[in-house]
């Protein structure tokens, strides 16, 4: 039996550590969708799904789940540099296996 997109993508972004961020483009690779399509399936997921850890290709936060993204990812120690992630500090940090 195949799961569901949405719970694909859910065990996805489940999978990405604090402190660490993976792109749309990124869980839509693994999930087997576009990043548009990833990224409303992100804003389907329940509060208790990591969804701030998933972030624009450009650093940019999420802004579903009424844009609470950026103080999440701060509060995990996730830096920023001009209103985006810094990906370049914590690159190779994301989705386990993917680095």
């Amino acid at each position: 039996m195949s799961m569901e997109p949405v719970e694909v993508v859910r065990a996805i972004v489940v999978s990405i550590p604090a402190g660490s961020v993976a792109s749309y483009g990124e869980i839509g690779r693994l999930a087997g969708v576009g990043p548009r399509q990833a990224g409303r399936l992100v804003a389907r997921l329940d509060e208790d799904v990591p969804w701030w850890r998933v972030v624009y290709a450009d650093g940019t936060p999420a802004t579903c789940h009424d844009g609470g993204a950026r103080a999440l990812l701060e509060a995990e120690g996730v830096p920023f540099r001009d209103g985006r992630v810094d990906i370049g500090k914590i690159r190779g940090g994301g989705i386990p296996g993917q680095e």
